[in-house]
């Protein structure tokens, strides 16, 4: 590939000698990119239409990893952006687009866990990434994307989607509909709980999937988090929920058998034991909600997927026609044999929290 010209803008070590496509991420276009010096960079073009305002984007991640350096005392304990040539961090170019760079950190990424220790390592990752931002100022960072995890919010919008239903598909998804309503009480507590001030807000990461962490190579210890687009004020419960509604269960989640999607036992417990090793400034109520996460969680993205499909599929990739109702099967499956094991979730985060924190 040639050089991009957005390179030049950037105060990077040394010439450019290749670049190259890095990485399997879907909305934002991300290069790798090697000098003479031997020098390796991300360089990444944000897309500005997820991302309405991406120069606050990136402001918000160099903010979060610039207090997380300076808290560890470690160089390597978050991404480390590269400063433009006109000392700011994000680039926009002669066509509109914004652009950031990163040093490249040499490690591995895994899209899914291939051991216990894998998974337990990620929320060691994430737990720590709560922990060390616990008294940064939330109240500085910009919300990149508005109501995200507001589940009523959620809910309102398919209904929404269920009264217009634009592509006369409502009839064939009454069951799914139905279900989904039989838990809207219960998909909007962690909300309620917010407003009511028994929560408190968060520097949370909102995507926190395995392969948003980086672990060593050799040893397997995790190292950073990165993909920082989504970090703003949330529920320390909603980044718990969404590493056990990716990670702990039993299939994928565009598996066209939702018989097969179940939680899987073991991972949410080693899940849970690195999570509260490592977050340990959460509130007593912040750890009794957790698996109120995972539900929730699992539930309002089963939504999303439900009111896309009814809409026509507007909002996520899709490669054939029924993939939005199927994977709104597998997330609806999920959620309810998290209900089926609710009180075992329950115990088992009683458990280990008293054994953390006493």
């Amino acid at each position: 590939m040639n050089i991009p010209v957005q390179v030049k803008s950037f105060q990077i070590i040394g010439n450019p000698v290749s670049c190259i496509e890095y990485g399997n991420g879907h909305i934002n276009l991300t290069l790798k990119l090697e000098t003479d010096t031997g020098n390796k960079y991300i360089l990444q073009r944000i897309n500005k239409y997820v991302f309405k305002n991406p120069v606050k984007v990136v402001d918000n991640a160099n903010g979060v990893t610039r207090f997380l350096r300076e808290k560890t005392g470690d160089p390597n304990s978050a991404l480390c952006y590269v400063e433009t040539v006109d000392g700011g961090y994000c680039h926009e170019d002669a066509e509109g687009e914004f652009w950031r760079m990163y040093h490249y950190v040499e490690a591995i990424c895994l899209e899914s866990p291939e051991t216990l220790e894998d998974f337990y390592e990620s929320a060691i990752a994430f737990g720590t990434f709560q922990r060390y931002l616990s008294d940064y100022p939330v109240e500085t960072l910009y919300e990149t994307i508005p109501n995200f995890h507001n589940t009523p919010d959620r809910f309102r919008q398919l209904k929404e989607a269920i009264a217009a239903d634009p592509k006369g598909r409502v009839a064939q998804v009454q069951k799914e509909i139905e279900y989904a309503l039989s838990l809207e009480e219960k998909g909007g507590t962690l909300q309620r709980m917010l407003e009511a001030g028994e929560l408190p807000l968060r520097v949370t990461h909102n995507d926190t999937k395995l392969n948003n962490v980086l672990l060593d190579a050799n040893t397997r210890k995790s190292l950073c988090v990165i993909d920082l687009d989504t970090v703003m004020p949330g529920l320390s419960a909603f980044d718990f929920g969404d590493s056990i509604r990716f990670g702990a269960a039993t299939t994928q989640e565009g598996d066209p058998n939702p018989e097969n999607m179940k939680l899987d036992m073991e991972r949410f417990e080693a899940y849970t034991r690195g999570f509260l090793t490592a977050a340990t400034a959460l509130t007593d109520k912040e750890v009794e909600v957790l698996p109120y996460g995972a539900l929730i969680m699992t539930l309002e993205v089963g939504i999303r997927f439900l009111a896309d499909y009814i809409n026509g599929d507007v909002y996520f990739r899709t490669h054939y026609p029924e993939q939005n109702l199927v994977r709104c099967h597998t997330q609806l499956a999920l959620a309810a044999n998290m209900l089926k094991n609710w009180d075992e979730m329950n115990a088992i985060v009683a458990k280990i929290a008293k054994e953390i924190r006493g």
